[in-house]
């Protein structure tokens, strides 16, 4: 079990909690973590109006940040220091907010790279009770934001993936710095099952769908250079997290107090919106595989094994949460169904392969790749229409007179 240590052992009383508590979940931050809590300690205490509190949740380092966080507690009033035993921002982030009794809590990663201008207008209309959740965004037009081209087309395509995926309405769901009311986190953390990066995009989505007011607030960024964040790691834990929270709400096992219950069967439009949801992350998991499997084996063998694994998923995703097919009937007649379709978009890709091959002596990586993503992408009409029309198709009710006698 995960045990969270804390330098006090008795939290302060209701009339003296803070209004605000800031968590800043670290992990092997030793160089960066003083003089981070040293510009926010001063900034909160020379112009914030509100009572806070700082915490420093140190998610099981292996270098001396732990030492420097319990200093940072010793030597500055209102900072506090709290040791987990297991790595994780999420696990810090949900152990920290659920032992806290400040009415707002919130969190911002160590680095500072949002202005701390922006922190009142976060938390201000959480306070008042005019909203529930609040974020800063980065793609907002009046949002000043300096980072590179990479990190920005993986930002944008992230929270475009969400919007097709999820339905989602809020912009930047990976911005290091938010908020929530203390009641709204007590209602929603125990349904966030995320210990790691996706937390605070799997607890967005909940309480959009719980219907809670999601408040934004354009900020300035400015992006740290010296980031160890693993991205094509984090990638595919955030498309694992979507899948997993696509399915879970489709399926009505996430028990929101308010859920939005909309019926996955029900209009075309509807149905090809959550159809190129999962085609887009199906894409992403092709591309990954292919690349995968290319430095053992050849780009054919590498497109049937990468198309026949993301096949499988996809027909399984598409079932419950594009065409709302629940229970074990006929799932395995819809898998082999689901195979036949898979057969169709392998011949065109292999087609298209083996054009390339013999028009290209040598092609190159990138083309091979540009090539199957065209291919996939042109099955991708006839797939939806023969997954409507003949896999996942709904019986159609017949009505005998006898029934209106």
């Amino acid at each position: 079990m995960t045990t969270m240590l804390q330098r006090y052992s008795e939290p302060p009383q209701d009339e003296t909690a803070p209004v605000i508590e800031i968590v800043i979940p670290v992990y092997n931050e030793e160089r960066d973590l003083a003089p981070s809590v040293y510009r926010l300690h001063a900034y909160l205490s020379e112009t914030f109006p509100l009572p806070f509190h700082i915490t420093i949740a140190d998610n099981a380092s292996t270098d001396r940040t732990w030492s420097v966080a319990c200093a940072l507690e010793d030597e500055l009033d209102g900072v506090s220091a709290a040791y987990l035993s297991e790595k994780g921002r999420g696990r810090a982030l949900h152990s920290v907010w659920s032992a806290s009794n400040a009415k707002v809590l919130c969190y911002m990663d160590v680095d500072l790279s949002t202005d701390l201008a922006a922190l009142l207008p976060l938390v201000a209309p959480l306070v008042s009770g005019h909203s529930d959740v609040a974020i800063g965004t980065r793609l907002s037009r009046s949002s000043r934001v300096v980072r590179g081209p990479k990190r920005e087309l993986i930002s944008r395509s992230y929270n475009m993936l969400l919007r097709t995926a999820l339905a989602t309405r809020f912009s930047d769901a990976q911005c290091g710095f938010k908020a929530i009311r203390a009641d709204r986190a007590r209602e929603l953390l125990p349904l966030v099952e995320d210990t790691g990066w996706f937390f605070d995009t799997e607890l967005l989505v909940l309480a959009e769908r719980s219907g809670l007011r999601i408040h934004e607030v354009p900020v300035d960024w400015t992006d740290d250079p010296d980031s160890r964040v693993d991205i094509v790691r984090t990638a595919m834990t955030d498309l694992r997290g979507i899948v997993r929270l696509a399915r879970g709400l489709a399926a009505g096992k996430i028990p929101l107090t308010v859920a939005d219950r909309e019926d996955t069967a029900g209009s075309l439009a509807n149905q090809l919106f959550r159809f190129c949801g999962v085609g887009i992350m199906s894409t992403i998991a092709y591309v990954v595989l292919f690349l995968l499997m290319r430095t053992t084996m050849s780009a054919a063998w590498a497109n049937a094994v990468a198309l026949l694994v993301t096949a499988v998923a996809n027909t399984a995703l598409n079932r419950t949460f594009t065409f709302g097919v629940r229970g074990r009937a006929a799932r395995w007649r819809q898998q082999l169904q689901g195979l036949v379709v898979f057969g169709i978009g392998l011949a065109l890709s292999t087609g298209a392969l083996t054009a390339v091959h013999s028009l290209v002596a040598h092609p190159s990586r990138a083309t091979e790749v540009a090539i199957l993503v065209l291919a996939n992408l042109a099955a991708t009409i006839l797939r939806f229409l023969m997954f409507r029309s003949w896999v996942f198709r709904r019986p159609v009710l017949s009505t005998t007179a006898s029934e209106f006698s």
